[in-house]
């Protein structure tokens, strides 16, 4: 026995280990190792009992993990079915081989801790049927805003909440090109160009800013915070590629910020669930989150607003929620699971539960920001108003600019709330008056209101 776990031992620690097997030594892998072993004294004291690194599956090694002296293979499903493996550690992302991994490692009687936010949100009503017929633990914080325990907060902090709406920064990509933008008032592809150069954007970006990635994450929050099964499928996802530095202006001069936003919000028809870029007023908390960082913003009907705010990617902020997994579940190993906190936070949620349906995007009622170029004659602001008034939209603030050249105006309008339906039938109309330049650019408007 090492000297290690002999002070353990003298401490009361519990000297029967967890065992666990990486899978994945990426960013992320790479910090779970290096946190496991470089904390293993205070993650032991607060698990009761060691949790050792029995075994890594990766395709490479990693240049910052020490190896010595832990198996190795370049098979993960080896890993899944190695007797002396309690717990795995899905850190492969994707969709395909990860839930055939995590599925091999339920079926061989293993716990299992994700970073996956794409395997939960599309797979997860599969993978915990099977996780809860094998008796296994399922957890998952670290899929979500990284480091920021927000799973935890919202599954069992608030669990005396009727949770009314939430909305989040969730991809860092996306809001450190909208920070840049607004503080540099440079164009999207520059700063696109620069957060790939720094490692914040991947060569293929589709998936932060056209609001995937944010997706995934709002669909796990929301089933977390409403008791619904996962939905990602019926997710509406909208990006920020086609925001311009005007657009930015605007905003700005009308005393609001644009955020790329997951929304989700509990009404009598049913929930809300989307991702789109937003302008929020400058005062509100999520407006004041720059750069790479996450935060998630929760209204419960008893607490109030609450914000959760932090590093939403990383390698050691990410594994910090791993590692919280993999406590929860050294402690839980002896619990018998009907015992556990249901993974979704309430009981009883089947896959084609319709009581409480996501709605669809036509029927989201909300206010709008709307930038167009008309031409430079009489009658044409008129004739915008009209097509509005008949769709049910009032005009809350109107700014027309200059012409530029060609004598194309444009013409900035704030409304105030209408269904989105309303509002796809007016752009439509309005795009097809030939005063008008070029598609009418829409973002949505959302006051967050701490009263709401």
């Amino acid at each position: 026995m090492t000297t290690r776990w002999i002070v353990l031992e003298q401490r009361g620690v519990n000297l029967e280990p967890v065992r666990v097997g990486i899978c994945g030594l990426g960013t992320v892998g790479g910090g779970t190792f290096n946190v496991l072993t470089r904390n293993a004294d205070e993650i032991a004291r607060r698990a009761g009992r060691p949790i050792v690194i029995e075994q890594v599956g990766a395709r490479r090694d990693s240049p910052a993990c020490d190896l010595t002296g832990i198996k190795v293979t370049r098979d993960v499903f080896e890993v899944a079915r190695n007797p002396d493996v309690d717990v795995i550690v899905e850190l492969i992302g994707g969709y395909d081989v990860a839930r055939a991994l995590v599925l091999e490692a339920i079926s061989h009687g293993k716990h299992v801790v994700t970073a996956n936010k794409a395997l939960i949100a599309v797979h997860g009503n599969e993978i915990f049927k099977a996780a809860a017929e094998k008796g296994v633990i399922v957890a998952f914080e670290a899929a979500v805003a990284g480091g920021i325990p927000v799973i935890k907060s919202l599954r069992e902090g608030l669990g005396a909440n009727r949770i009314q709406w939430l909305a989040g920064i969730i991809n860092g990509t996306g809001n450190y090109i909208l920070t840049h933008m607004r503080d540099e008032g440079r164009t999207f592809e520059d700063v696109l160009a620069e957060a790939q150069a720094l490692g914040y954007a991947e060569a293929d970006p589709t998936f932060d800013v056209e609001g995937i990635d944010a997706a995934h994450k709002l669909t796990i929050l929301a089933s977390i915070a409403y008791g619904v099964p996962l939905q990602f499928e019926k997710a509406y996802t909208e990006g920020i590629s086609r925001i311009t530095a005007e657009d930015v202006e605007h905003a700005d001069n009308l005393g609001y910020m644009i955020k790329h936003l997951g929304i989700s919000r509990r009404t009598d028809a049913g929930i809300e669930l989307r991702v789109h870029p937003t302008l929020i007023p400058k005062d509100r908390l999520l407006a004041n989150v720059h750069g790479v960082k996450n935060a998630i913003e929760v209204m419960g009907d008893a607490v109030g607003p609450t914000l959760y705010y932090g590093a939403g990617a990383g390698a050691e902020p990410t594994a910090s929620a791993v590692v919280a997994d993999l406590l929860d579940v050294a402690r839980d190993i002896a619990t018998e699971h009907n015992y556990r906190t249901p993974y979704l936070a309430f009981s009883g949620i089947v896959e084609g539960d319709t009581s409480r349906p996501i709605l669809p995007m036509e029927n989201i009622v909300t206010a709008y920001y709307l930038r167009l170029l008309a031409v430079d004659r009489p009658g044409v602001l008129a004739r915008v108003a009209t097509i509005l008034a008949e769709q049910d939209i009032s005009i809350e603030a109107l700014i027309q600019k200059e012409a530029t050249e060609g004598e194309l105006v444009p013409i900035i309008l704030l409304t105030h709330r209408t269904r989105e339906a309303n509002m796809n039938e007016a752009i439509r109309q309005l795009e097809s008056l030939a005063d008008i330049a070029g598609p009418v650019t829409r973002i949505r408007v959302e006051n967050l209101d701490d009263n709401a």
